[in-house]
């Protein structure tokens, strides 16, 4: 009996389901992560007494892959409330909620300011309408951009401009909305039949649960890869390692000379988190900032969210920037601030602090062909050498742990057949 050596590399989602997948089938690889921590892209500060993301980032709890992978009871999930707070400097404040799933918020819904009633009667059916469809059938349809697709949808720019630029704006990381029709189908569904939720001490639950699912594989921390070889992987100190199976759960392009150029630039995100003696929501809503002439494209108050987020008696703000901006930090965090303070004018006599500012230029994976599934072999860049990552189908914790599954399985397929056994 021969035992293969398989060597993962990056120890976020996809590594990490790619490795509980190699266990299952007998295997006992060695993940190489380069930063101090696991979970990639996911990962959670503590920071006097507060819980920061990388990021604003939300569990939706209808994923498929989720489902499968995750316990929610462990990670005892936080809520968001559905909808969204809209804080319209022309209209003043109102919320957009789900009338199915607060039926008392019906009446409101349909005479707030946002939109029409033809918008909101489109997105009542629209929502109906993806309830029938399968996450595979949303994904084999054309593709246009999302703005295009709406716009064919007769939802008018009112809405449009209100709703849909801001809300999906902050969760594709573009504010024009190029991204795929696909996955704002994709995404709507997700909303449509889950909700938004966080762990009740922070994203960095999510990676962690999975690396608690490992028994066999070892997990070295601060091994940063500098190039992949046949066989071998070269850090960045010049150790070499030797391997019979290899998985980039990264982007593959730097380690890989060959595939530079094939991938395009991430999406970047600015995310900023101050502390308030002021709540100035009061639930656990995202607000939505429709104007073209903030930088602030989302406001939520995490503790609202999960208590543990936040100390008792503060609060914790996360604000999200995905526009362009010219400003250094420290005037980044004034005209923030400044905006703060015009949009909740009640902060005006608040004690607010500056905690940390995260600029993340790695936060989205831009993709051109939007993929729900792909076949394991697809995962096979060489012989002997995988890759895995979201960017392979869609932005998403989902497609990252699709990936890595369809990597593991593509070794496996592989293995099989030249008669290695484990």
């Amino acid at each position: 009996m021969q035992e293969q050596k398989v060597i993962i590399i990056g120890a976020g989602i996809a590594g990490l389901t790619a490795a509980i997948e190699l266990e299952k089938a007998g295997f006992k690889p060695t993940i190489l992560e380069g930063s101090d921590s696991i979970g990639g892209r996911v990962k959670t500060d503590k920071f006097g007494g507060y819980l920061l993301d990388h990021g604003f980032q939300v569990l939706l709890t209808a994923y498929p892959e989720a489902q499968y992978y995750l316990e929610y009871d462990k990670l005892n999930l936080k809520k968001f409330s559905p909808g969204a707070l809209i804080l319209d400097g022309q209209h003043g404040e109102y919320v957009i909620s789900d009338p199915i799933r607060q039926p008392t918020s019906l009446f409101s819904m349909l005479f707030s300011p946002v939109g029409s009633l033809s918008d909101k009667i489109k997105i009542f059916q629209w929502n109906r309408a993806l309830k029938k469809l399968s996450i595979d059938s949303i994904f084999e349809k054309p593709e246009v951009s999302s703005i295009e697709f709406l716009r064919k949808k007769g939802f008018s720019e009112s809405i449009i401009k209100q709703f849909f630029k801001p809300f999906f704006g902050g969760i594709f990381l573009e504010n024009e909305l190029q991204t795929s029709s696909r996955m704002l189908e994709f995404v709507f569904k997700m909303f449509g039949e889950g909700f938004a939720a966080v762990p009740e001490s922070g994203m960095k639950a999510i990676p962690e649960m999975l690396a608690s699912n490992l028994s066999q594989t070892d997990i070295k921390l601060n091994k940063r890869v500098e190039k992949v070889e046949r066989r071998k992987v070269i850090l960045e100190n010049g150790e070499e390692l030797e391997a019979d199976v290899i998985i980039i759960a990264t982007k593959a392009n730097q380690l890989l000379p060959q595939l530079d150029g094939q991938f395009a630039e991430d999406q970047f995100v600015t995310n900023l988190y101050f502390s308030s003696d002021i709540d100035p929501i009061g639930k656990p809503l995202i607000a939505l900032v429709p104007d073209d002439d903030k930088l602030i494209n989302n406001i939520t108050v995490m503790n609202k969210t999960s208590s543990s987020y936040a100390p008792a008696g503060s609060f914790l703000l996360s604000i999200s920037v995905t526009k362009n901006y010219q400003e250094n930090d420290k005037q980044l965090k004034q005209r923030i601030l400044k905006e703060l303070i015009e949009l909740f004018p009640q902060l005006s006599n608040a004690t607010i602090e500056h905690l940390k500012t995260y600029y993340i230029d790695n936060a989205l994976p831009q993709i051109d062909d939007f993929q729900n599934k792909m076949n394991p072999s697809q995962s096979k860049v060489h012989q002997g050498i995988y890759l895995a990552g979201d960017y392979l189908l869609n932005g998403s914790i989902n497609a990252a742990m699709a990936s890595g599954r369809y990597a593991a399985h593509a070794v496996f397929e592989d293995l099989k057949g030249q008669g290695f056994h484990n």
